[in-house]
């Protein structure tokens, strides 16, 4: 039957001291949890949703993100929060992290505000749907799962949309016990939905989740949804938001999608594992894995038995609900919720995510949570234990739970203190991970710990043996020890995997001249600037590359490159000058070297050059100006001083007029 407006409350029981307790000690435990996240820094895909996002540079922009395969893009919302971020702390992550535990923990009382009303709405006692609730919503807040949706920076996606999605089944709850014409609710409802369609893209599943709430713990019958058939419509033309997001996000740059490299069939056949997995982490959360690669691997029979336990679960789940089970819901919830991303619509980057269990576990931890309910009754009944007994063994239940839970995730968090902290946790738990390998390997040379890098980076390969970014990062860490002959093998391994790859060719060529083989060198590098579209840095070092083994006309071709990439780019210019002046091409030189002063006017070196070329065209009054210049700027520049002197005497020569 439909709510009334009024919570049953069998025992008359006021509930209102008991919420307050509830909301602060859920706010609490969430605190303790995560206390060790604030310090962590950015991590990998952060780079694109934070240092490398322009656009949250300012919140006029924040609200338009970039457009590809961006972590935030089609995403607004989800851009906006990490704008708000930045204008607060910039690049400094505690804001950041502050923030989404802020998001974390509203998503977790709007749980208990959704179970609380809804066990009401089914004849729970005030008091007994508030506790119920609470053992719900606690042991979802703090359960080491939701580590990932916390504290690893873009992922907010997840634990943000969560929010909206909570928030919108909340609102539409408390429309529903209100008669008459109140309508706020129910606008706020479609409004938390519109967000939230900006913010994820599982947000999708909600208006389906709604309509099936409504069927099974409201109207309980089709024929009664159809009264509320207005706000339905309004919830589902948030789709429209949704798909005109997607249609401008880009499929995330080929990485999602039907039309991303992974076939929707063998995505679909993974996911079995995949969900299965998920049911496994909600129950006993380890172990808990950063990434878990492209591949799942296993013995037939576990794919067969792990596809026959998820078709058997979410088809009854389904059809239970849709026949109005309240149990059925939960089930129906944890499936449905999953979807989006755990279905037959390829997510080319990940085929597991924890972050991805984020809200299908609030169906876990409420059925346990209901579960245990039950069984304290059970037991009080059966052992003649008081109400007050009986409540007490269910709070301390659920309190060694939730410590558990928090140290858990307490110690969780500490992978995410760095990049090599994180790596590290990851190939500890999956050692036959290449890719994790490989990453670890990045970690330890960012840290100067080359070595230790070769090392993993050669394990990567004994488990892949033509893993081209291993072959790649392992050859430029060899050139870093100084052991350039070893690194080229590598390199032509990589190579055979991405033949036009301009960083491979580039790092080829500068592998091959360090180790004297200059004509393969210059191949490499040709082909080098043939194949590659890169910023402007990279044509730079190309350049000087060129220069060092005298390949002067493509190295003035790589400098003119960076140069129409960025006019402003002095070194290139002033470099580009010195080769056209080796390649007798004077009055350009004598121009790029007057550009580069104009954005440098600092550089006595440049001014010195340039008094070079001057005198050299007879232009003796310019040139001595130059030199004069770079004396100001370097006292004791000597070459400068002596081309001084060297230009007053050839003016002094030169007969007057």
């Amino acid at each position: 039957m439909p709510f009334t407006g009024k919570e049953a409350s069998g025992d008359g029981d006021d509930t209102a001291g008991l919420c307050r307790l509830a909301v602060a000690t859920i706010g609490a435990a969430a605190l303790l949890a995560y206390a060790g996240a604030f310090r962590g820094p950015f991590l990998y895909d952060d780079q694109g949703s934070v240092a490398d996002n322009p656009t949250i540079r300012s919140l006029a922009s924040a609200l338009r993100p970039p457009v590809g395969g961006w972590p935030v893009s089609g995403r607004p919302v989800f851009n906006f929060s990490l704008g708000l971020n930045y204008a607060i702390s910039g690049e400094q992550t505690w804001s950041y992290h502050v923030l989404s535990l802020v998001i974390h923990v509203a998503a977790g009382l709007a749980l208990f505000g959704v179970v609380r009303r809804t066990l009401a709405g089914c004849g729970f006692a005030g008091m007994r749907a508030a506790g119920t609730a609470w053992a719900a919503a606690l042991l979802w807040t703090v359960h080491p799962l939701q580590t990932e949706a916390v504290t690893y920076i873009s992922q907010r996606s997840e634990s943000l949309m969560g929010l909206f999605y909570l928030l919108t089944l909340y609102c539409f709850i408390r429309s529903s016990e209100w008669s008459g014409n109140h309508k706020g609710w129910a606008v706020v409802a479609v409004l938390s939905c519109l967000l939230g369609m900006a913010t994820k893209e599982v947000m999708a599943t909600a208006p389906l989740m709604i309509l099936l709430y409504d069927r099974v713990f409201l109207a309980r019958s089709w024929s009664g949804v159809c009264r509320r058939r207005g706000f339905h419509f309004a919830l589902a033309a948030t789709w429209i938001v949704l798909a005109a997001l997607m249609a401008t996000g880009g499929s995330r740059g080929g990485t999602a999608g039907f039309g991303s490299a992974v076939s929707w069939w063998a995505y679909g056949v993974t996911q079995f594992r995949a969900v299965a997995h998920y049911l496994r982490l909600c129950l006993w959360p380890h172990p808990l894995i950063f990434s878990y690669g492209l591949t799942l691997g296993g013995p037939p029979w576990e794919v067969v038995w792990d596809a026959g336990l998820v078709l058997g679960l979410a088809v009854l789940s389904l059809v239970a609900a849709i026949r109005g089970s309240r149990l059925g819901y939960l089930g129906a919830w944890f499936f449905i919720v999953l979807g989006p991303s755990s279905s037959i619509v390829p997510v080319a980057t990940e085929l597991i995510a924890e972050h991805r269990a984020y809200l299908s576990l609030a169906a876990v931890t409420t059925l346990v949570a209901l579960g245990g309910e039950w069984l304290a009754r059970r037991m009080a009944a059966r052992f003649g234990w008081g109400r007050s007994l009986a409540a007490g063994a269910a709070i301390a239940a659920v309190a060694l739970s939730a410590v558990a839970e928090g140290a858990a995730t307490h110690r969780r968090n500490h992978a995410y203190d760095s990049l090599l902290a994180l790596w590290a946790d990851t190939v500890a738990k999956s050692p036959d991970d290449a890719g994790a390998r490989n990453n670890l390997g990045n970690a330890l040379a960012e840290r100067g710990r080359l070595e230790e890098a070769v090392g993993q980076y050669r394990e990567a390969l004994l488990l892949v043996p033509g893993y081209d970014d291993p072959h790649f990062n392992l050859g430029n860490a060899l050139v870093k020890l100084g052991r350039p002959s070893e690194a080229i093998p590598h390199y032509q391994a990589a190579l055979r995997v991405r033949p036009d790859d301009g960083k491979f060719l580039y790092a080829l060529g500068v592998a091959e001249v360090k180790s004297g083989r200059t004509a393969e060198a210059r191949a490499a590098l040709k082909r080098a600037m043939a194949a590659t579209a890169e910023p402007p840095e990279f044509w730079y070092n190309l350049g000087n590359t060129l220069l060092d083994v005298a390949q002067l006309e493509e190295a003035r071709d790589a400098f003119a490159a960076a140069i129409r990439l960025r006019p402003d780019y002095a070194d290139a210019l002033v470099n580009h000058a010195g080769v056209l002046a080796q390649l007798n091409d004077t009055p350009r030189a004598i121009a790029d070297f007057e550009t580069a002063l104009r954005l440098e006017p600092g550089a006595a070196d440049v001014h010195n050059n340039l008094g070079g070329l001057l005198a050299e065209s007879g232009r003796l009054e310019e040139a001595r100006r130059q030199f004069e210049a770079a004396v100001a700027l370097k006292p004791d520049f000597r070459e400068a001083r002596d081309n001084l002197e060297r230009v007053k005497a050839m003016e002094l020569a030169v007969p007057r007029p």
